[in-house]
């Protein structure tokens, strides 16, 4: 076990010291981007204004063939534009892949010093997050990187899940975890071939009619990964961490893709992935906190400013556990607000 006072040091002499506290930032979609397309790259710039996060893809969903001109091309990516407070990460590729100590190397070597972010997919244990922390420490001493390089996990495995509180607390670099659905679906043998989302077979039925026991009974569908998402948004939540859906593949249902996002926001994930330009505004939409909400919640902030004591607001009695909730709202309120002028007028902030 890693002593406290030790939690904290630089794993390499010259690297920039461990955050104590992940950066304050507006994270409601994760933008997923191929970076080995160049019409897809010559989109960047207009994109930066438009998304919380730009990702370069470098893992699934990228060929064999293209994986070194998807690190090529995201590092001329990087290069190329300023991303300003728009957050600027990249999906390397698996840790047991040929390519990944490229993907690490390359990257952080040409332009370590504007990535903010390595998600690492198909984390198992602690151990995937001590040797990529060890080795991020390094080529940040090695190239001079005056900031640390966060990492953010990818839970989409069996033995993941079970971890997941050691992963969520193994380096002061832990950023999040996301829900990988597809590949823990795979590593599960659970029955779906969808990305995300429920499934109309998995669901419970309304009791039988009495005496008519064949006739027609009303089904709701279920959510096939309300466990794993509670599960994970509570290792986050006890790490000090963010929680995050991930995909949705199912483009023309947008409908579905915001009734998913939406699930998981209330849960406590912060945002999600999207892989299509339409899931941008579903995303946008979703993570941003309802104007209603947000100013009720500056109501109960305003009756009790500094947490303490109870008030009837509305008919509704309000005390320090309903204050911390209506601060968390007003925090990300004002998130929202410091990026969207149009949001900020409706919030009134």
């Amino acid at each position: 076990m890693k002593l406290p006072r030790n939690f904290f040091k630089p794993l390499a002499i010259g690297a920039p010291a461990p955050l104590r506290e992940a950066p304050l930032k507006l994270e409601r979609m994760i933008h997923f981007v191929p970076p080995h397309v160049e019409k897809v790259r010559a989109k960047v710039p207009e994109l930066i204004h438009q998304v919380d996060v730009v990702l370069g893809n470098l893992e699934d969903a990228i060929p064999a063939d293209a994986k070194e001109a998807a690190r090529r091309g995201f590092i001329a990516m990087a290069k190329a534009n300023d991303f300003g407070a728009t957050g600027l990460w990249t999906r390397i590729n698996a840790l047991n892949s040929p390519w990944v100590l490229d993907d690490i190397t390359d990257i952080v070597g040409a332009v370590g010093h504007k990535l903010d972010v390595i998600m690492l997919p198909k984390v198992e244990g602690e151990w995937d997050i001590h040797y990529l922390d060890q080795l991020l420490a390094q080529l940040e001493a090695k190239h001079g990187v005056k900031k640390p390089i966060l990492i953010h996990a990818i839970l989409e495995t069996a033995e993941g899940v079970n971890n997941v509180a050691a992963i969520a607390t193994a380096s002061p670099r832990m950023h999040g975890i996301s829900l990988g659905p597809a590949d823990l679906a795979a590593s599960r043998a659970m029955k779906t071939t969808r990305v995300g989302g429920g499934h109309p077979d998995y669901k419970v039925l309304a009791d039988a009619a009495a005496g008519a026991p064949a006739a027609p009974r009303a089904a709701y569908q279920q959510d096939l990964w309300h466990y794993t998402i509670a599960k994970m948004v509570d290792a986050c939540a006890a790490a000090g961490i963010k929680a995050f859906y991930g995909p949705f593949g199912d483009f023309a249902d947008s409908a579905g893709c915001e009734a998913q996002f939406r699930n998981s926001f209330l849960m406590g994930c912060v945002g999600a992935w999207t892989l299509h330009p339409s899931q941008v505004a579903i995303a946008k939409r979703v993570f941003s906190p309802d104007q209603a909400e947000v100013a009720f919640a500056q109501k109960i902030i305003a009756a009790m400013p500094d947490g303490s004591g109870a008030a009837m607001i509305d008919g509704k009695m309000q005390d320090d556990a309903t204050w911390k909730q209506a601060k968390v709202l007003v925090d990300l309120a004002r998130l929202v607000a410091a990026k969207d002028p149009e949001m900020a007028a409706r919030y009134g902030l």
